[in-house]
């Protein structure tokens, strides 16, 4: 039996919803205000929601948003009156499953609970549509891991405090950082981002900090640096680790007193910019094995951020999995409805080392190839079908050494341990040719190796691919 919940200040109209529904042999409840139906949903026992949207002190929208955060998937249809039109398509907007308006028809009625009904029981994890529920600054997350991220993100964006974000890679460091800034008093000034790994290592003090007319062949005229064009705003420094030794002393002074020389200049520079770091690594072994400086590092830690591996939030994941369908049927013109349990349940037990990145690779290419309106377990990639239970501990996963977990047999580890790391590493160079439309240079760039160690590896797996091919293919 299907409970329903009517919220209506008037008794009139409590009365009939109430006898046409108890005749269709659906339990109901009745309230005469938006509290007293927050009440009844905080119980758990509500399968529908139908709630006037004009009503005293809580007003329909409010419950409704309300009644989101509680439950999330919550059926919701609104009543309004006749020529409130607008008002409705608001609601649908804030998450409402449909309306009907005043006078209403009883049929009408009906067949909107019936499809409410067919939702409430779907095994799928069915697309809503977006609210603050879930997620924050253009990030998505319901976890506590996401909602601590949040909190931070809150109270220290309108500082000028240095921030140091780390996490492996794929979690969103960068949009961690777009958040600081889209949500500072820096917002209307620039937002510059710099790859540290993508910049070689004799051109890096130029990146960041300009040169001078003739400092160097090739320097026809002078050209501001990274720092200065981040003036009044936030400079992104992503990969921060890969910044050479003798670099990171000449940053030190740049974030200590906010001035610097251009490249063959004798001119002092002084800039005002928030500086917000990023990193893969573990800066503490860096320091330990003499890669990266004490006194930097603790200059970059001023606020630290640490961003969970999508294995350690996989509560998001069915919420990150939605979000990237209706994100591909835009994108590819499809009309996938949602995702099974059965999918969902895969999914979750997959280790994702390449975190959300990968994921939403993997959705983009299941939406783009399976032939049903729901995405089915037998409709993900294979690779996922050879993963276990989740990893019970969060651990790093390299490019260099992946691991997965596997079904052990007596006398076999060895052999296991060998393909799953084959499997695995072949599917993440592919992913990263992938993600750089084939440019082989990228790839190894964001894979950690050598553009000379990528293509063996790619010769030894039987990939096909370059920088002038738009993709490698097995």
């Amino acid at each position: 039996m299907v409970r329903v919940l009517i919220a209506d200040d008037e008794a009139n109209l409590r009365k009939v919803l109430c006898t046409l529904l108890e005749r269709e042999g659906h339990e109901t409840v009745a309230v005469e205000d938006g509290e007293a139906a927050l009440a009844a949903i905080g119980k758990g026992d509500v399968d529908i929601l139908i709630t006037d949207l004009r009503m005293p002190g809580m007003s329909g929208l409010d419950l409704l948003r309300a009644a989101l955060k509680i439950d999330a998937n919550l059926p919701v249809i609104v009543i309004t009156a006749h020529g409130s039109v607008d008002t409705a398509v608001s609601a649908l907007k804030d998450g409402a499953f449909d309306y009907i308006t005043k006078p209403f028809d009883k049929d009408e009625l009906r067949i909107a609970v019936r499809k409410a009904i067919s939702v409430r029981r779907a095994p799928a994890v069915t697309l809503s549509h977006p609210s603050q529920a879930q997620g924050r600054f253009q990030m998505l997350g319901q976890s506590q891991r996401m909602r601590d991220i949040f909190a931070i993100i809150e109270k220290i964006a309108a500082t000028p405090s240095t921030v140091l974000v780390t996490g492996e890679s794929g979690t969103g460091k960068e949009l961690v950082a777009s958040a600081l800034h889209a949500n500072s008093p820096r917002k209307d000034k620039p937002f510059i981002k710099v790859n540290c790994a993508a910049i070689p290592k004799d051109l890096m003090e130029s990146e960041f900090f300009g040169y001078e007319q003739g400092a160097f062949t090739g320097a026809v005229s002078s050209k501001p640096g990274r720092f200065e064009l981040a003036d009044g705003g936030t400079l992104f420094l992503d990969e921060i680790a890969e910044i050479p030794k003798a670099m990171q002393v000449k940053l030190l002074r740049a974030l200590q007193e906010g001035e610097f020389e251009r490249v063959g200049g004798v001119r002092t520079m002084h800039v005002d910019v928030r500086v917000i770091a990023a990193t893969n690594r573990d800066l503490a072994k860096e320091i330990e094995a003499g890669r990266f400086r004490e006194d930097l590092f603790y200059r970059l830690n001023v606020v630290p951020v640490a961003l969970p591996s999508l294995r350690e939030r996989s509560d998001d994941i069915p919420l990150l999995a939605n979000a990237f369908i209706e994100k591909n049927n835009k994108r590819l013109n499809k009309a996938i409805k949602g995702i099974s349990e059965a999918a969902v349940q895969k999914l979750v037990a997959h280790a994702w080392p390449g975190n959300i990145r990968e994921l939403e690779n993997v959705i983009e290419r299941t939406v783009l190839f399976t032939e049903h309106d729901v995405i089915e377990a037998a409709d993900l990639p294979e690779s996922l079908a050879t993963q276990g239970a989740p990893a019970p501990a969060p651990m790093p996963v390299t490019t260099t050494s992946p691991l997965v977990r596997a079904p052990i047999e007596p006398g076999s580890m060895k052999e296991i341990v060998k393909k799953a790391t084959v499997e695995l590493e072949r599917d993440l160079i592919v992913k990263a040719l992938d993600e750089t439309a084939g440019n082989v240079t990228r790839a190894a760039t964001l894979l950690g190796i050598s553009r000379k160690g990528l293509q063996n590896k790619m010769k030894e797996y039987g990939l096909r691919g370059g920088d002038d091919e738009p993709e490698a293919k097995p």
